[in-house]
């Protein structure tokens, strides 16, 4: 496959070295990403102590979730082009404060409201950490060796956070009950906002241009309306009124975004960045990956409990290995990415997690645990591998003062990703007659859907562009 035409040097395969200061900053950096990651999880576990303790009904608490991802997710892009023109330091500190600040209010929420405010103060501030945090690590590292390390150790911390934050959840309910999953975050925030300002520069566009503001308002209206949508039918089904109603009103708001965009004199999404190759089918690499991997624990999580009957600690158990195996993928990425290229080894990565995925239609109703584990364990490698060569391929050749919108859609992608993959399949697994049936059917939609888009991305990567935009 012709997809990165230069071979890789020596200088390119040997093991970068970063000095202590710059060891520091990786660390402030990825510890961020790591408890944004870890607040997606840690409080799963938590929801049927937390529903009882607060009077929450059975039906809101899926607002413990929805609350954090709407705004999460919704501001990412707005605030990853905001840290561009007015400086990524300075939104990276606030989001920050923001966070910890939310995280106490929900540690000590005496309501469903009062929570439900800190989740979405919470989701706020995770907006402004998750794009700065990243356009920060890949300005202060320079593309090559040190980015790729930098990244790989990231999206290991990333993936490991969201198993670690499972396995904790439940520690910490059953011990210090369910208000010091929230007051784990505000302490860890709280040490990172100690450590950071000393450690990281200022940085933003050199020319500071005027903030696109129809762009902003269509953009973030839209991804907030289909974000609501999609997380709402993952609980209700798209049967909905305000379902059909709220995602229409999304999608609509997104296409009057690409017009607006198309007709400003300083868009807050570039177009002509949207059609660069690597930006398009680097995120729709990654869009796939993360929405097609969500899918496969849930339906797992339903098929080692219900269908084998296994404990919550023994399905914890199954997830457990596969984080262990993603921290010594994360380790390893960053080598194959210096011999082969970010795109071809998002490529790889993607058949991989596709070919691993199919591997669990082996599965069967008396036996499967070990094949679950082992299988979705080899998935979970790959899935981290493409985890990091797409962030890679996205933002490479993108100029420094450009990398908060890059990097805002690389984390924009993730959020969607993450959100649609279980109401887009996840309903097949409960109207399939048996739910092994169902879970069946959804393993074989989704490694379809992978090895699909690994196609997809590799002749899209392939297809040479006389236009300078489009690489």
């Amino acid at each position: 496959m012709a997809i990165d035409t230069s071979a890789p040097t020596l200088a390119a395969t040997a093991p970068p070295k970063l000095s202590g200061r710059a060891k520091l900053i990786l660390l402030v950096l990825c510890a961020a990403q790591f408890m944004v990651a870890l607040d997606f999880s840690v409080l799963n576990v938590a929801l049927p102590v937390l529903g009882k303790d607060l009077g929450m009904s059975q039906s809101a608490l899926q607002w413990a979730v929805t609350a954090f991802a709407l705004p999460s997710g919704g501001f990412l892009l707005l605030f990853g082009r905001t840290a561009d023109l007015y400086g990524r330091r300075k939104l990276f500190l606030s989001g920050l404060a923001v966070f910890g600040a939310a995280s106490l209010l929900a540690t000590f929420a005496w309501d469903p409201a009062s929570f439900l405010a800190g989740r979405a103060l919470q989701g706020l501030g995770a907006a402004a950490i998750v794009p700065t945090g990243m356009s920060l690590l890949t300005t202060t590292f320079p593309e090559g060796p040190q980015r790729d390390r930098a990244l790989g150790i990231s999206g290991t911390l990333l993936s490991l956070g969201f198993t670690i934050g499972m396995v904790l959840g439940g520690v910490l309910t059953d011990t210090l009950g369910w208000r010091s999953t929230m007051g784990l975050l505000a302490v860890a925030a709280l040490l990172v906002l100690l450590l950071a300002p000393g450690l990281l520069a200022e940085s933003r566009h050199p020319e500071r241009p005027r903030l696109d503001v129809p762009g902003a308002v269509t953009v973030t209206g839209g991804l907030l309306a289909v974000i609501y949508a999609l997380s709402t039918a993952a609980e209700r089904g798209f049967g909905g009124g305000d379902v059909l109603v709220t995602l229409i009103a999304g999608v609509a708001l997104l296409v009057a975004f690409v017009v607006v965009e198309s007709r400003s004199p300083a868009p807050l999404v570039s177009l002509p960045m949207l059609r660069r190759r690597t930006v398009a089918w680097g995120n729709l690499g990654g869009l796939v990956t993360f929405s097609m991997m969500s899918t496969v624990v849930f339906v797992l999580t339903l098929y080692l409990q219900e269908v084998l009957e296994l404990s919550a600690f023994r399905t914890g158990l199954v997830f457990g290995v596969q984080g262990v195996l993603s921290a010594f993928a994360g380790a390893y990425a960053p080598k194959l990415i210096g011999r082969i290229g970010a795109r071809r080894t998002l490529v790889v990565s993607l058949l991989g997690q596709g070919v691993f995925v199919a591997a669990l239609l082996g599965i069967g109703t008396g036996s499967g645990a070990l094949l679950a584990t082992v299988a979705v364990s080899l998935a979970s490698v790959c899935h981290l591998g493409a985890i990091i060569s797409y962030g890679l391929t996205v933002t490479s050749g993108v100029p420094d003062e450009e990398q908060g919108l890059a990097t805002g859609l690389v984390t924009t992608t993730q959020q969607v990703g993450i959100t649609i993959g279980i109401p887009l399949l996840g309903v097949l697994a409960t109207t399939q007659g048996s739910l092994f049936d169902g879970v069946r059917t959804v393993l074989a939609v989704d490694a379809a859907v992978v090895v699909g888009a690994a196609v997809l991305v590799g002749l899209g990567l392939r297809k040479r562009n006389s236009s300078p935009s489009g690489d």
